[in-house]
């Protein structure tokens, strides 16, 4: 099965794009690529669907929400299982009527702009270090956001007037046009051309926004990192989005995280493990070393015969749970680091070494060396 394009990418809209850019887009794609205009075209079929399935999800504020947060695969267990003709998708009569004439056959909108509107989400990406990962932190970031106009409060009016009802739709932002057929009136309810539906139509725009009610402005924004988070946890900042419209709610901020490696710790959830090196004569007569965990340095005492690999726990060194004060544990892996360059006399002293100790000392090599010759006897 063939990748599923990005939905923005195939309405041809930005990620920011509001319920008015959505519809405008969607209106003119389901238009040139719709059966009726292109008979026996299964190609232009194909995208009818996927225009279809795009502007189902995004014209959906939760369905959008969770693509949003989590792609395609967030759709799952939502109510959306793809779009299938038209029967994964709510695109009926009506809709086809608004589509291409503007408005329902029978004489009511399906979709009034004029109520409040929430503001998008945002989603931004921030990299913090693996210690402040484990301990928490207060990062501050930089967001470039629209924001309601501060001059005209997001009425898009210049201050000391206020927009004007439409007097070509009377403020209803509908236009409504009757109609006789062969089989009676057909009442068709377009969205008013004047106003494009707000209602309202400001003649004295505001200097500073344009009349748009909202500009384009870069905040700052604190955020508390939470002891314990993870690469690729998500911070939901609540109402730090883009502002509603008309009187909606602002759209919220989804901080994703990204954790950078530790030089020398690596984590398995709340766990952490570390790898140190160690001497054959540390190794062998045991010896007393200096560990570096998340707070700092500890001495810790390995016993001699210490055999490479072996893995020593360190309770409660490790990372805090997210929503207890429970913490995990950190793990001391060692490794026998054999010497790669040898003086004469550190050569002879270990072929003495090994005349001396023969096959006793060793005893794991013993029992292996055993059961090869019992094997292949």
């Amino acid at each position: 099965m063939a990748e599923k394009r990005d939905y923005y990418e195939v309405l041809g809209v930005s990620h920011n794009a509001d319920e008015t850019e959505l519809k405008k887009a969607y209106r003119k794609l389901a238009k040139q690529y719709h059966p009726d205009m292109n008979p026996n075209n299964k190609e232009a079929e194909a995208k009818f669907k996927e225009i279809n399935e795009a502007y189902a999800v995004l014209s959906d504020p939760q369905k959008r929400q969770q693509y949003d947060r989590f792609g395609h695969s967030g759709l799952n267990g939502t109510g959306f299982e793809g779009f299938s003709g038209f029967g994964g998708f709510d695109f009926g009569f009506e809709d086809i009527f608004d589509t291409f004439f503007g408005g329902s056959p029978f004489g009511r909108s399906t979709r009034r702009r004029s109520g409040p509107q929430r503001g998008s989400d945002l989603k931004y990406t921030l990299e913090i270090s693996f210690t402040e990962a484990a301990f928490g932190a207060t990062k501050e970031i930089n967001i470039s956001r629209m924001q309601l106009c501060h001059v005209c409060g997001g009425s898009g009016a210049k201050p000391g007037t206020t927009p004007e009802t439409c007097k070509h739709c009377n403020g209803s932002g509908q236009i409504r046009h009757v109609q006789s057929t062969p089989f009676g009136q057909m009442v068709n309810m377009r969205t008013c051309d004047v106003c494009r539906g707000e209602g309202t139509v400001i003649t004295d725009p505001c200097g500073e926004c344009r009349g748009n009610g909202r500009v384009q402005k870069t905040s700052r924004i604190s955020i508390k990192i939470p002891a314990g988070i993870d690469n690729g946890q998500t911070i939901s900042l609540r109402g730090e989005g883009e502002p509603g419209m008309r009187g909606g709610p602002p759209g919220d901020l989804y901080v994703n995280i990204r954790v950078k490696p530790h030089p020398i710790f690596t984590r398995d959830g709340f766990n952490v493990i570390c790898e140190i090196p160690i001497t054959f004569t540390q190794a062998a007569l045991g010896a007393e070393l200096e560990i570096p965990t998340l707070e700092g340095t500890m001495k810790y005492n390995i016993p001699e015969g210490t055999q490479t690999g072996t893995v020593f726990r360190l309770k409660n060194k490790g990372i805090k749970h997210l929503r207890s004060n429970a913490k995990g544990d950190q793990f001391i892996k060692v490794t026998v680091e054999v010497p790669t360059k040898l003086s004469a006399k550190q050569k002879e002293l270990l072929k003495q070494f090994a005349e001396i100790s023969g096959d006793e000392v060793f005893q794991q090599r013993k029992t292996f060396f055993k059961k090869m010759k019992d094997l292949f006897q």
